[in-house]
């Protein structure tokens, strides 16, 4: 009873509001359906590490000495000494992707980089706020759209905002079919939201998707060398779906490997949504700036389509451009609804999601760029 009493005592008005927070998060899971994998286990996991003398973090108790919590071991083995879980993810995200229709039209490549001005524009935003560079670069990850890239970077910089960058990361990667419609409206005419695009499948050989993957290592290797973790999983994954050898570790790579990982990083990542360090004007600093985030990705691959077609004799619908963005395929999936609301004959599906799967590759490269850009800058 004593004990009882004590947690009582003990409770905070900011916990209070992390257990809101949590109600809020399994609510959209549940009830919306909005990233449930990962907003379920979060919101739940900001209950628990928000508990007064919780079990599930590292404390010391009278007459039993220092104890091990789960979400701390799991937090400081998993993510903090080696960024396993996020890897890890990338090879199952890496197994689910088809690269085929982005080899079929190279120039999408185009509209993956362009989309990821979000990342670069939120950089500057948060520096200007006040957040100094390495929280800023963290907060700029936002914009790659990329949940498990924007926990990496977050912990590799050091970042004290890491509970905060997920939940706005996962949370408005969820929200993108609220979000993106409203910016591709403002920025397209109806004329161009109709136009139709030609699709001509060309064959890609299975060798060419086997040496896709690997090309794309070394390349990235050369080019931004502190991305070769965040790209080299990725393609690791994409190979073992691509080599034809490897069927088994493939469907293991998609379902078992990704849904677990999924699912011990959404409650890992909780250990840093604690009351203390999450309830601040911070954490709405970084709502807004990540809003601005996902605002401006979707903007830039907007424009960059709408630029080309001053150029192009066949003309782009610009909306393609909005798949750039690393949510996949939800993106895709986002411009082909729109696509349809327009003129129900247009089909933008292939092209959306080459543009989605280049998206893909861009946001982990720019990942892997920022590390670099504040290593040198610090160095």
């Amino acid at each position: 009873m004593d004990f009882l009493i004590s947690g009582i005592r003990a409770l905070q008005p900011e916990q209070i509001v992390m257990y809101l927070i949590g109600a809020l998060l399994i609510y959209l899971a549940v009830k919306k359906d909005l990233e449930p994998a990962l907003l379920l286990p979060m919101g739940f996991g900001a209950i628990l590490v928000n508990l007064p003398l919780s079990g599930v973090l590292n404390q010391e108790m009278a007459g039993i000495g220092e104890t091990t919590g789960i979400i701390e071991w799991l937090f400081q083995v998993g993510i903090e000494a080696s960024e396993a879980m996020p890897l890890l993810l990338f090879i199952g995200i890496g197994a689910m992707i088809d690269f085929g229709p982005l080899l079929a039209s190279p120039k999408l490549f185009l509209f993956g980089a362009a989309a990821q001005f979000g990342i670069f524009a939120a950089v500057f935003f948060a520096a200007l706020l006040g957040f100094d560079i390495k929280d800023a670069a963290s907060i700029g990850i936002i914009g790659a759209a990329d949940g498990p890239t924007s926990i990496l970077v977050s912990q590799v910089l050091g970042s004290k905002y890491v509970g905060a960058i997920a939940v706005v990361a996962y949370s408005y990667m969820a929200l993108v079919p609220i979000v993106q419609p409203v910016v591709i409206k403002a920025l397209t005419t109806k004329k161009e939201r109709c136009i139709h695009m030609e699709y001509k499948p060309n064959a890609v050989s299975k060798r060419a998707k086997i040496l896709f993957p690997i090309l794309v290592t070394f390349i990235a290797g050369l080019v931004a060398p502190a991305s070769v973790s965040l790209v080299g999983f990725l393609m690791f994954g994409n190979l073992l779906r691509e080599c034809g050898v490897l069927g088994n570790l493939s469907d293991s790579a998609q379902n078992v490997l990704a849904n677990l990982v999924t699912l011990l990083l959404g409650i890992t990542v909780s250990f840093s949504m604690k009351a203390d360090a999450f309830v601040n004007k911070d954490t709405l600093l970084i709502m807004a700036i990540g809003l601005s985030a996902f605002v401006f990705d979707t903007a830039g691959g907007v424009l960059f389509a709408k630029l080309m077609n001053l150029f192009s004799k066949n003309k782009i619908n610009p909306m393609i451009g909005a798949a750039g963005i690393s949510a996949f395929p939800m993106s895709a999936r986002v411009v082909q609804k729109l696509a349809l609301k327009e003129d129900p004959t247009n089909i933008l599906i292939m092209q959306a999601t080459g543009t989605n799967v280049s998206g893909q590759i861009a946001s982990v490269v720019a990942g892997g760029v920022i590390l670099g850009l504040v290593s040198s800058l610090l160095g």
